[in-house]
C-alpha cells in the first residue's frame, strides 16, 4: 500500500472511529445514525465492488442478497414477537430476535441465495448476463409484494433491534461500533481475498478470460466463488439494514437499490475496496442535502457522476488515494 494511501485510510479510519464522540460533543447525535447507515451501504457497495471491480461482472440484481438478509431478520423477529413457529418439522423453531443467531442467518441465507442465481447467470455473458441478475432479483421483489402474511407491499415493522449479548443494539452508538467493526472485518477478509492467488485468478478472468482458460483455469468456479462471498456480505449489510431502520419491505430488492450500489461503486472507485465506502459517504450525503430542497435531487447526481466518470476513472478514492485500480 502506497503512502498516500495508507494517509487516506487511516484518516478515514480515525475520522469514524471518533465520529460519535464528536457528534455527541456538537450536539448532533443525529449525525450517529446517519453514518450508522452510511457503514451498512458501504458494506453493499464493498461486496458489489468484489463482483464489479474483480469480477467484471455487471450485476443489476446485487439488492436481491440485501433484501434477502433484511427479510431473513424480519420474518425472523416476526415470529418470535407472535410466538408462533416458523416451522415445526424437524423441530419445532420460533424465530429469534437474537443477533447471534439472525446476521449469520441472513448472511448465510443470502450467500445461498447468491450462489444458485450465480450458477445459472454464469452460464451467459454480457447484456443477457445482466438481464438475468436483474429478472432474478425482480422475481423476489414481486415475490415478497405478493406475500401478505409477512406484510407484502406494506413490509414488517420491528418494535425493536435484535438483541446482542454484551451490547445494547437499541443505543445508537453501539449500534454504529458494532456496523463499523463488521464493515472492518468484512475489508479485512475482502483485501485478503482479493490479494491471494483466488483473487488474481479472478482478476486474470475479467481482464481476458480466453487467457486464462488457455492456462488450463476455468473462471466459473472462481466468479461463482465471488459471487456467494459478495452475496453473503449484502446479506449481512441487509440484515444490519432491518435493525437500523426497524422496517423491512420489498423495496430492499428492487432495481433501483442495485443501480444505487452501483453509482455509489463508481463515484468511490471501482476495484479499490476502500473507494466504495467513500462512494456511499458521498451518494447519502448528497442525497441527505440535496432532498432538503427538491425531492427531485437525482437532477444533480447524474452530472455529478458524468463528471467523475470523465475525469476520475479510478473514482474520488483514486484522486486522493492515487495509485492504480486494484492496487
Amino acid at each position: 500500500m502506497s503512502k498516500r494511501r495508507t494517509i487516506a485510510v487511516a484518516t478515514g479510519t480515525l475520522f469514524l472511529a471518533l465520529l460519535p464522540v464528536a457528534a455527541n460533543a456538537m450536539g448532533q447525535a443525529y449525525y450517529i445514525s446517519f453514518f450508522s447507515r452510511v457503514l451498512i451501504y458501504a458494506m453493499a457497495a464493498v461486496s458489489l465492488d468484489l463482483l464489479l471491480g474483480y469480477g467484471g461482472m455487471v450485476s443489476l440484481g446485487h439488492a436481491a442478497y440485501v433484501g434477502i438478509g433484511a427479510y431473513v431478520v424480519g420474518i425472523l423477529f416476526f415470529h418470535s414477537s407472535e410466538g408462533t413457529p416458523l416451522f415445526s418439522v424437524p423441530f419445532l423453531f420460533n424465530g429469534s430476535e437474537n443477533a447471534l443467531v439472525v446476521l449469520p442467518l441472513a448472511a448465510l441465507t443470502a450467500a445461498l441465495f447468491a450462489t444458485l442465481f450465480g450458477a445459472l447467470s454464469l452460464r451467459t455473458k454480457g447484456m443477457h448476463f445482466i438481464m438475468i441478475t436483474l429478472a432474478f432479483a425482480q422475481m423476489l421483489f414481486y415475490f415478497f409484494v405478493s406475500l401478505e402474511k409477512y406484510g407484502g407491499n406494506d413490509g414488517i415493522s420491528l418494535y425493536a433491534r435484535s438483541s446482542l449479548p454484551g451490547l445494547d443494539l437499541g443505543n445508537d452508538i453501539q449500534f454504529y461500533y458494532l456496523c463499523l467493526g463488521l464493515l472492518s472485518g468484512m475489508l479485512f477478509l475482502a483485501l485478503r481475498l482479493v490479494k491471494s492467488r483466488f483473487g488474481l485468478v479472478l482478476r486474470g478472468g475479467c481482464d481476458n478470460e480466453r487467457r486464462l482458460r488457455a492456462l488450463g483455469l476455468s473462471p466459473y468456479r472462481y466468479q461463482l466463488f465471488c459471487f456467494m462471498v459478495a452475496g453473503a456480505g449484502a446479506g449481512l449489510a441487509g440484515g444490519l439494514l432491518a435493525n437500523q431502520t426497524e422496517y423491512v419491505s420489498p423495496a430492499l430488492m428492487h432495481w433501483t437499490l442495485s443501480g444505487e450500489l452501483m453509482v455509489m461503486v463508481l463515484i468511490g472507485g471501482m476495484g479499490t475496496l476502500f473507494g466504495p465506502v467513500l462512494g456511499a459517504a458521498v451518494f447519502l450525503f448528497m442525497e441527505e442535502t440535496l432532498a432538503m430542497y427538491t425531492e427531485h435531487w437525482m437532477i444533480y447526481m447524474g452530472p455529478f457522476l458524468v463528471l467523475v466518470v470523465i475525469f476520475a476513472k479510478q473514482g474520488l478514492f483514486g484522486l486522493i488515494a492515487g495509485g492504480h485500480r486494484h492496487g
